[in-house]
């Protein structure tokens, strides 16, 4: 089956939409849609395994739990380690970001 990464139903963005585009054993491939959302302001992403990820469109801040930040505009990507906390502390409120994450196993 053919799918479009660019075709989802952007009419209700209350919450942020997670899709999950393709799961196997140690393998997950998400298409996620911001508008405004950020992580909850208390707690950080501590994840089992690596996460990498890439902006499509729009733009967003990736902030650490040593206080650094890293802004990813349309093409850019991130690895991020896994157990490495980090937050998305900033989305366009304006225009949607569609990202695309992969989260993969620590010993790839």
């Amino acid at each position: 089956m053919v799918d479009n990464i660019f075709q989802y139903n952007s009419c209700d963005l209350e919450e942020e939409r997670v899709d999950t585009l393709l799961a196997a054993p140690g393998l997950s491939i998400e298409r996620i849609v911001s508008k405004g959302h950020t992580s909850p302001a208390i707690g950080w992403y501590d994840q089992p395994v690596n996460e990498w990820v890439v902006v499509l469109k729009g733009e967003a801040l990736i902030a650490y739990e040593n206080g650094s930040e890293v802004r990813l505009r349309a093409g850019e990507h991130l690895n991020i380690p896994a157990h490495c906390q980090h937050r998305v502390s900033w989305t366009d409120p304006e225009i949607e970001t569609l990202w695309l994450a992969v989260h993969y196993p620590i010993e790839c």
